[in-house]
């Protein structure tokens, strides 16, 4: 596996570790609907939150969340719909990023909630 992949993963689990140690409950992880993908898909209480990971090695380039552009945000929208429609799910839906880079041994950690909003 390339290395910038096993960093992606690696903070996709560390994603998910965080949220459920604050009381998500995360549905699924790597969900694809055809060639578009969710990082992670949870529940926090009422809402259903869609959650894209984003991970450097550093913030020397650019900051990890400014590389949501807006063409992921439609294919993230558009997942998110399919998922809601096949599991019949009936919640307020958010879209969270979350961002990490590492930080000596620990990883700096930042929680977007209500990163966008999709448009109509």
């Amino acid at each position: 596996m390339a290395e910038h992949n096993e960093l992606g993963h690696t903070g996709e689990r560390i994603a998910a570790d965080y949220l459920t140690a604050k009381g998500y409950e995360i549905l699924a992880a790597n969900w694809q609907f055809r060639h578009k993908e969710i990082d992670l898909i949870a529940r926090d209480g009422d809402y259903l939150v869609i959650v894209e990971v984003k991970t450097r090695s550093s913030d020397g380039w650019e900051n990890p969340r400014e590389a949501v552009t807006n063409k992921k945000i439609r294919f993230l929208v558009d997942a998110a719909e399919a998922y809601i429609m096949k599991n019949d799910i009936m919640l307020e839906t958010r879209f969270d990023i979350i961002t990490l880079i590492p930080a000596g041994d620990a990883w700096e950690i930042e929680h977007i909630k209500e990163a966008f909003y999709p448009t109509l």
